[in-house]
């Protein structure tokens, strides 16, 4: 049973899918908005933005979104809390299941975003935005002068590692093998900085302090001894990858090996009518200011196609 049928749908309500909404509402287009299961996106994890244009001062990362949210919602622009379980994008109009609900769409922008893998520590999640983060270039400039611990063994890490030194006092980097991912470069590059120390062969057990609200020292546990020890740390940040979130599109739509959307060129994707915006695609920025510009792309992109389909 179809519950609604929309000349746009667009996933995910990040700044991406926010800043889509907006430029389509602008343009009559009325468009649903389905939130997903991370309603604002990685911003909604983030405390204080301070690269964002225009705020001076910094914005908290969910005061962004909500403002971008009722900018769209101000030019006719419906949200529809929930999360894409199914889709067919076998013909049009496409159809997509949200929570068991089917909702038809001329046009679909896929703004879902992807998700920070994390370690699952006991306290981790309570901390994230308190010391806890998986964006260095976000959240780097916070450490400056401090102790910052990378959690990771690819380019990822690496490359985190060698950014953060930038801020802080120094930077250990804790890998859970003798052996890392890294390509040759970007370890050697790693090795190479003397502020950069590395724990081999350890994983962390947790994260702490909860109850002063900030992250202040780790749980560490050598896998070769078995040697448990607690040691003092300001910024903690797992650098393990991310995990797009286009599981409802997979066998339709043209994913890398990752999981990752394939663009043909500007925002389209192998299905003419389907667009992409943000971290669904962007493996490299993930940043707020490359998500609302990738928006406002897909957004004048599906704007043009409804208008040569007679829409």
């Amino acid at each position: 049973m179809v519950i609604s049928m929309h000349n746009l749908i667009i996933v995910g309500s990040g700044c991406a899918g926010n800043t889509a909404a907006v430029y389509a509402a602008r343009a009559n287009l009325k468009p649903l908005v389905v939130a997903g299961h991370e309603p604002g996106g990685q911003l909604s994890l983030t405390t204080l933005v301070e690269n964002f244009p225009g705020f001076p001062e910094g914005i908290n990362g969910p005061d962004l979104v909500a403002n971008i949210r009722t900018q769209a919602e101000h030019f006719g622009a419906q949200y529809l809390h929930g999360t894409v379980i199914q889709a067919d994008l076998s013909k049009r109009p496409f159809r997509l299941n949200v929570d068991g609900e089917w909702h038809e769409s001329q046009a679909l922008i896929i703004a879902s975003g992807a998700s920070a893998r994390w370690l699952n520590l006991p306290n981790e999640q309570k901390l994230i935005g308190h010391g806890v983060s998986s964006c260095a270039t976000c959240d780097g400039f916070f450490y400056r002068g401090k102790k910052i611990m990378v959690i990771g063994g690819g380019d990822s890490a690496m490359e985190e590692a060698n950014f953060l030194t930038r801020f802080g006092e120094e930077v250990t980097l804790v890998h859970r093998r003798e052996q890392f991912r890294a390509s040759k470069i970007m370890l050697a590059r790693a090795q190479a900085n003397p502020k950069v120390k590395f724990l081999l062969n350890t994983v962390v057990e947790d994260v702490h302090d909860v109850k002063q609200n900030l992250v202040t020292s780790v749980t560490l546990r050598n896998l070769a001894t078995g040697n448990v020890w607690e040691q003092a740390v300001d910024g903690f940040f797992v650098a393990i990858g991310h995990i797009p979130n286009t599981a409802p599109f997979r066998g339709q739509l043209a994913l890398d090996p990752d999981g990752y959307v394939l663009s043909t060129g500007g925002a389209r994707t192998n299905i003419e009518g389907v667009f992409h915006a943000g971290d669904v695609q962007d493996r490299i920025y993930r940043q707020a200011i490359t998500a609302a510009g990738a928006g406002c792309m897909a957004a004048i992109e599906a704007e043009r196609f409804l208008e040569s389909e007679g829409h």
